[in-house]
């Protein structure tokens, strides 16, 4: 079982993502909806996995991955991006997220990339 933090500007892809990681028995231990917010849990929560949007007001994903990397070299990070961000996902990659899903989230995916970056 993991500890999660996920971090997307819309409710609704949280509590889908949410969902998905509660059945699967992970733990939600925080949500926030901008990257300045998933810095300052990340530090706060230190969980084992964070999902973390690439475009978010306030700062972006790929702007936290990098500051969350520079507090936690080992932070497992899971990038979530819509069709069509493809350039900005390698981006993110290269910055130290460790996978990438795409939404609409499909469950086994999510299971998948979790499972991964566990290992």
């Amino acid at each position: 079982m993991a500890r999660i933090l996920i971090v997307d500007d819309a409710k609704f892809m949280r509590m889908t993502l949410a969902n998905i990681l509660k059945k699967a028995n992970h733990e939600v231990i925080g949500e926030a909806e901008n990257g300045q917010e998933a810095i300052e849990l990340y530090i706060q929560l230190k969980p084992d996995v964070v999902t973390l949007d690439i475009t978010m007001p306030v700062m972006s994903g790929l702007e936290a991955v990098k500051e969350i990397k520079l507090h936690d070299p080992d932070a497992k990070i899971i990038m979530c991006s819509a069709m069509g961000q493809q350039k900005m996902v390698v981006e993110a990659i290269e910055a130290g997220a460790l996978d990438f899903i795409v939404k609409p989230f499909d469950e086994s995916r999510v299971m998948e990339a979790i499972q991964r970056v566990l290992q």
